[in-house]
């Protein structure tokens, strides 16, 4: 990326399911949801989004080999996506395990998102 235009963040869980990968979308639907960019377009070579780059850094606890980096990446609506994961987050009792929520322990998983976007 050569130019850093804006920074967002956000954390996600997975209360029950022990799912790093939903916590990490929910980290980053959390990162952009709360936000509007209504000049991005004119920021952006040619006024186009597709030329829009997104550099997503997840902090995860557990489970770094399970994450499902193509469910991740389209959490993003626009540009080209790049995750990287490091590690950090959380990872705490939920303080009960729920057999019917996939529950396989009393863990729950708290995801840190990071979202640059740029070109």
């Amino acid at each position: 990326m050569d130019r850093l235009l804006f920074i967002q963040t956000g954390m996600g869980t997975d209360v029950h399911g022990q799912n790093i990968t939903k916590a990490s979308v929910r980290a980053v639907k959390n990162a952009i949801h709360n936000n509007s960019m209504p000049g991005i377009k004119a920021a952006l070579p040619d006024n186009s989004l597709d030329n829009m780059k997104v550099n997503v850094k997840l902090a995860v606890p557990y489970d770094h080999d399970q994450i499902k980096y193509a469910e991740v990446e389209e959490a993003i609506p626009y540009g080209d996506v790049n995750v990287e994961v490091i590690d950090g987050g959380m990872r705490t009792t939920s303080g009960i395990v729920l057999e019917d929520k996939d529950d396989k322990n009393d863990q729950m998983y708290i995801v840190i998102a990071s979202v640059e976007v740029g070109y």
